[in-house]
């Protein structure tokens, strides 16, 4: 960014929502394809948690280099540095804000582990400013910002990797090339599970954010409010405006598999939601909005993608008649049988067979590695995960979370309307009301939310005949945090 100081950077940024851009000639990566020998310089934005492991990822790669660190809560700045000091030897440099970040040229890559709703924002800002960008999962807050990011990867050529990381393994590519080809016959369903304990997170009060912290910053493209403990650092993914619950958590990382098995799947034709946010105790006082079992489907033509959401799982609270446990997993329906875990099951008691080599190949290196030689080749069919087949992931998650938050209650004594004769829909509703009965919530005494079956155009990425969910699409952004129109 030579062509720009801190002060335009900061006004064109601000104006992003009338299509801002800015100069990217300044930067190294932009004018040439980096070799082996050539150290590619890393920024990770986001430091706490996840960020760690983008941190280790880097440094286990020969010639890269962990230069900068970016995060709002300068407190972690101090252990991450000595870290990356005594095991790399290099002290990187450290920034409060992103937009500072992106004005050292000699920056290569951007890797983001950030909240949410800051994923496309940053992905939007690096690819203008030169910078290849890994991007954590899932890459958007909503559909609109995934969109935006494909478009900025492709406008500027810049390599942007989506965090689903089973992109990088060879055996799942393996198993998802045997689905798409039909060796196993024709496939009816794919099925996702995100089952781990996400009880209740109580109740933080209103208070000063750490002198530390730029809650300003941290905050970004959402709203203006007021500081809690509850956000900074992980229970933000329980609130709509920074988070987008367990589905597009963990969640989403079986969504991508099970889409990835769907041949030619983008978006969906429809969707639907039932579910509810329940806690240990009908008193237990608990301030996350997003469902902690939430049941969703989609329609891909031939195929129906099922997804339980169950948090109530891993420990047995007072008043549970039976400890459900974590499930993290894919299943495929086929005419033939079943296949799960690398496994196919025929039916009617045949041999259960492995997956063989389907002559697929992923590049090497797991995500980071990977990323990095995407990164030194210049070629976009060198990414395992491109940004977008993060975007068509991500979209079902925010899509489930939209039919959700439009639903209405009703008691458990009436079935939703859409629930159809599928026999896998059914079973995963039956399995909703059984965990929660076993976790102790009364289900004569509550009510869950019927989200209304959407219909979907994958072309426009719009919703059909529904102002209301369309609207959901996209947010309300604070001024100088604008995810913008045209990048």
């Amino acid at each position: 960014m030579s062509q720009h100081t801190r002060r335009t950077f900061l006004k064109t940024t601000a104006a992003a929502g009338i299509g801002a851009t800015f100069a990217i000639s300044g930067t190294k990566a932009s004018g040439q394809v980096l070799g082996a020998n050539d150290r590619i310089r890393v920024a990770v934005a986001g430091i706490k948690g996840r960020g760690g492991s983008h941190i280790e990822g880097y440094m286990d790669l020969t010639n890269v280099q962990v230069a900068a660190l970016v995060d709002p809560d300068s407190r972690l700045f101090e252990g991450r540095s000595k870290a990356i000091e005594k095991r790399a030897g290099n002290k990187p440099k450290c920034y409060t804000d992103i937009r500072k970040a992106l004005e050292d040229k000699e920056l290569d890559v951007v890797s983001i582990a950030t909240c949410n709703h800051w994923h496309s924002l940053m992905t939007v800002w690096a690819c203008q400013a030169g910078k290849h960008v890994y991007v954590e999962k899932p890459c958007s807050h909503n559909i609109f910002e995934g969109r935006k990011a494909v478009e900025a990867a492709r406008k500027y050529k810049r390599l942007v990797q989506h965090g689903t990381q089973q992109r990088s393994d060879q055996d799942r590519a393996n198993e998802m090339a045997a689905l798409r080809a039909g060796k196993y016959g024709k496939l009816l369903v794919a099925k996702g599970y995100c089952c781990k304990p996400r009880w209740s997170i109580g109740v933080k009060p209103i208070a000063e954010p750490p002198k530390e912290l730029d809650f300003d910053i941290w905050l970004g493209p959402a709203p203006k409010q007021p500081y809690h403990e509850n956000l900074v650092h992980y229970n933000w993914h329980w609130f709509w405006d920074f988070g987008n619950g367990d589905m597009g958590n963990q969640g989403v990382h079986q969504v991508d598999v099970a889409r990835w098995g769907i041949k030619d799947a983008t978006m969906p034709k429809s969707v639907w939601s039932v579910g509810g946010r329940w806690v240990e105790t009908a008193d237990h006082k608990d301030q996350g909005q997003t469902p902690n079992m939430i049941l969703s489907v989609f329609d891909y033509g031939d195929v129906q993608m099922v997804f339980e959401t169950r948090g109530l799982v891993d420990k047995q609270p007072e008043g549970a008649t039976k400890k459900f446990p974590n499930k993290v997993e894919n299943e495929f329906y086929t005419t033939e049988g079943k296949l799960v875990a690398g496994t196919f099951y025929p039916k009617n008691g045949g041999k259960a067979e492995k997956v063989p080599d389907q002559g697929v190949r992923v590049t090497p290196g797991g995500a980071f590695g990977s990323f990095i030689a995407a990164v030194r080749s210049g070629k976009v069919e060198d990414l395992n995960a491109d940004i977008l087949e993060g975007h068509y992931s991500s979209a079902p998650c925010h899509l489930g979370n939209i039919s959700y938050r439009l639903g209405k209650p009703a008691p458990f004594s009436e079935k939703p309307k859409t629930l159809g004769d599928n026999k896998e829909v059914l079973e995963s509703w039956e399995m909703l009301q059984e965990n929660l009965g076993g976790a102790g919530v009364k289900l004569a005494e509550t009510t869950y939310q019927v989200g209304p079956l959407l219909k979907f155009d994958p072309e426009t990425e719009k919703f059909i005949d529904s102002d209301e969910a369309n609207k959901l699409l996209t947010r309300d952004y604070r001024e100088g945090f604008v995810v913008p129109e045209n990048v």
